[in-house]
């Protein structure tokens, strides 16, 4: 009898730099061939500023400086950057800790430098139905399965720009551009102007 062993594992794309749009409310890992995958995101609720206990989200350039939670699973609850043992369900009722996945961000425009000390980080939220929307107390907030997913994509050192603009095409993986580009040019059919060639 002849057994074949085959060491074949998923391969995910990889991101050498994140961009977040405050506009789109959305997230997009870039990889080095281009767009890789976008995800909804939520900033705050308190608009834009790195001021100290402003509870804004910083906009400019920063970087991972430090990963927390890889292995823990889905709905973990993490105080003080450490876990609690708790595990909570998306949209649980009258919770809003940080869950799933850390990713804890550190500024690198003299503006934003205070990024760390005030604990801005990318995290999972129970509070899943307001993702796309912003309602966070200064952090990216995502869904559980998507910040898991990211996590496994990016490295410290990643680089992560938060912009107050919507992302650019070249920002958006191809499945995003033409879903894009056909809303548009289903808008522009329905204001009379000339669709997109």
């Amino acid at each position: 009898m002849l057994t074949l062993l085959c060491n074949c594992t998923s391969t995910k794309l990889r991101g050498d730099r994140i961009v977040v749009s405050v506009s789109d409310q959305r997230l997009s890992l870039i990889g080095k061939e281009g767009p890789v995958k976008t995800y909804p995101i939520s900033t705050s609720k308190y608009g834009l500023g790195s001021q100290p206990r402003s509870y804004k989200t910083p906009l400019g350039r920063m970087y991972v400086c430090k990963m927390i939670g890889g292995g823990a699973r889905a709905g973990t609850v993490f105080k003080s950057r450490r876990p609690t043992g708790e595990v909570v369900r998306p949209n649980s009722p009258g919770r809003d800790p940080i869950i799933s996945r850390i990713i804890w961000l550190e500024g690198l425009d003299r503006f934003n430098r205070n990024t760390k000390e005030r604990l801005i980080y990318i995290h999972g939220t129970p509070e899943e139905r307001t993702i796309g929307t912003p309602s966070s107390y200064g952090c990216i907030r995502m869904r559980s399965r998507d910040v898991i997913d990211l996590y496994s994509r990016i490295r410290v050192g990643t680089r992560v720009y938060v912009k107050r603009s919507q992302l650019t095409l070249t920002e958006m993986p191809l499945a995003a551009r033409l879903i894009t580009a056909s809303f548009k040019g289903i808008q522009n059919e329905r204001s009379g102007t000339i669709g997109l060639r």
